[in-house]
């Protein structure tokens, strides 16, 4: 797991470290020291923590005149016992609602287990961006993961959409693309 990092590609248009209206604004990130892990194996040090100990992200990108943010995950999503969802909304989603960010493509290819639990943060998100044409979208998120999606019923709340080559679109054109699939799905 150490050698997965975070989709560096579009680095020369958006770092989260250096837009000031991100939490993530100012963090610096070593590229040679390890510590942050998920179960005993070590991350790569690009990954930014929200307060959970088994699932990291990245914001990719964050467009604050489309409303939207790209944002990569890794590791356990665990609900049940670490209540990864409570952690993420109140870290990191409050704060960009609050920005007006309304749609949320979440690539969730190494998102390699899910635990739920209840369904009331995601109804809550959900919630918050739907007056304004908001959606939430988990890219690429693996069979096996989708099944305890779909077996939780969150996937009234976070769309599951496949897109294997979200890598060669720049990141409004990946936007455009997974806004027109969303607005099939709920429309």
């Amino acid at each position: 797991m150490h050698e997965i990092e975070p989709f560096y590609n579009w680095r020369h248009l958006y770092t989260a470290e250096e837009d000031e209206n991100s939490p993530y604004f100012g963090t610096e990130h070593s590229e040679f020291e390890f510590s942050n892990t998920v179960y005993n194996y070590y991350i790569h040090p690009q990954w930014d923590e929200f307060g959970s100990r088994t699932l990291y992200l990245k914001v990719l990108f964050a467009d604050y005149e489309l409303s939207y943010a790209i944002i990569e995950m890794i590791g356990e999503w665990n609900d049940a016992i670490e209540n990864d969802i409570m952690q993420l909304k109140r870290s990191l989603i409050d704060l960009m609602v609050a920005r007006g960010i309304t749609k949320y493509l979440l690539i969730t290819e190494n998102v390699l287990n899910f635990h739920s639990s209840d369904t009331d943060y995601y109804e809550e998100w959900y919630e918050d961006i739907k007056d304004d044409g908001g959606w939430i979208a988990a890219i690429n998120m693996p069979e096996q993961t989708q099944f305890d999606f779909h077996r939780s019923h969150i996937d009234r709340y976070v769309k599951l959409l496949d897109s294997p080559n979200w890598r060669t679109f720049q990141p409004q054109d990946f936007f455009q693309a997974t806004d027109n699939q969303m607005i099939r799905l709920l429309y």
